[in-house]
């Protein structure tokens, strides 16, 4: 029997969503959308419409679409500001929730949430979907193995110039909020280690079109010690790296490089010789489980396999919370120019 599901904001976003439902089989014969709830009735049904649900519930009152439908699920794509209250309504109705990052605007917020599943005794996961691409799994598995050594450095670039419109442009510490805890939380995944300090400076260059915070440069100090490193900008004006970032990883036998797209390498030290070791390239391969590279859908098929199976979500927000840690911590290190310490600034 299909899962039931309400999803609640029908802007942009959500479309991305409902693609990654219907167009991927292990999805579209386990859910099943039965409303749409929009602060805008007009927005819900044209998605509605768009997708071609015609026998969906539309509506603006989240509280009463629960207590009418019972759902399994509350899909939620609201924008930040908006989320704690639709999280908290559907914990209430002890509703499994799955979404959208960030999973909240505060980390007061989103101990609350974690606290609230908890007691609930249901699902509360993320859609962290650029850990569930290819290369991210590759890498994951690469380091595992040890092949590239004990990991002392990760180094990452991200810059590109996207013209959204809309809540971003007016965001404060765009960058950080929105968008750099994909590669915080591909970091933390990829190495397995833990988050520990964080100094960042955060800039809005000139020429940039979001109101703050398009620009950010952030050191890492991981476990193990181990460096983490992030250089993003979201106005950066051509040369754009891809949206997964351009990754070097540095062990004790060499170094990885991926550039985001198809370029996944190792430079293995072979020789101990000389006054700079010779180094041989080699492909970073894997045996990546399909359903695990799908982005969106596969965040969703690890929900509702780990359920099903009585596991935890690899994205549950016991978890997530602390790439969000990272996030919140290199906003107070920006805004008060201090190392932060990520224990401290989780509570």
């Amino acid at each position: 029997m299909k899962k039931t599901a309400v999803l609640v904001g029908c802007g942009a976003m959500a479309q991305g969503w409902l693609k990654a439902i219907f167009e991927t089989p292990q999805l579209r014969n386990r859910l099943k959308i039965v409303a749409l709830v929009d602060l805008s009735e007009e927005v819900a049904t044209q998605l509605s419409e768009q997708f071609e649900l015609s026998d969906v519930l539309i509506s603006t009152d989240l509280d009463q679409v629960l207590k009418q439908t019972k759902p399994d699920f509350v899909l939620d794509v609201v924008v930040p500001v908006a989320r704690f209250e639709v999280v908290r309504c559907a914990l209430k109705h002890g509703c499994h929730v799955i979404s959208e990052k960030p999973m909240a605007n505060n980390m007061t917020q989103a101990h609350q949430l974690v606290e609230l599943a908890a007691d609930a005794c249901v699902s509360h996961s993320i859609i962290q979907n650029r850990r569930f691409i290819t290369g991210i799994r590759k890498i994951q598995q690469y380091l595992t193995s040890g092949v590239l050594g004990e990991i002392s450095a990760i180094h990452c670039d991200f810059f590109l110039g996207p013209h959204f419109g809309g809540f971003r442009e007016e965001m404060e510490h765009v960058l950080l909020h929105d968008m750099a805890i994909h590669t915080f939380d591909a970091a933390r995944f990829i190495s397995g280690k833990q988050p520990l300090a964080v100094y960042c400076q955060e800039t809005n260059p000139a020429g940039s079109w979001f109101k703050h915070g398009a620009s950010a440069n952030a050191i890492f100090e991981f476990s193990d010690n181990c460096t983490f490193t992030y250089r993003g900008s979201w106005c950066a004006q051509g040369a754009n790296t891809s949206w997964e970032s351009n990754w070097r990883i540095m062990g004790s036998k060499g170094t990885l490089i991926w550039d985001g797209f198809d370029q996944l390498e190792a430079h293995l030290i072979n020789d101990d010789q000389g006054f700079i070791h010779s180094s041989i390239t080699v492909n970073v391969s894997g045996d990546v489980v399909e359903d695990e590279t799908l982005g969106h859908a596969s965040v969703l098929i690890n929900i509702l396999n780990a359920l099903a199976q009585g596991d935890s979500p690899e994205t549950q927000s016991l978890d997530n919370i602390h790439s969000l840690e990272m996030v919140f911590a290199a906003i107070k290190s920006a805004e008060t120019g201090q190392r932060v310490l990520i224990n401290e600034e989780s509570q």
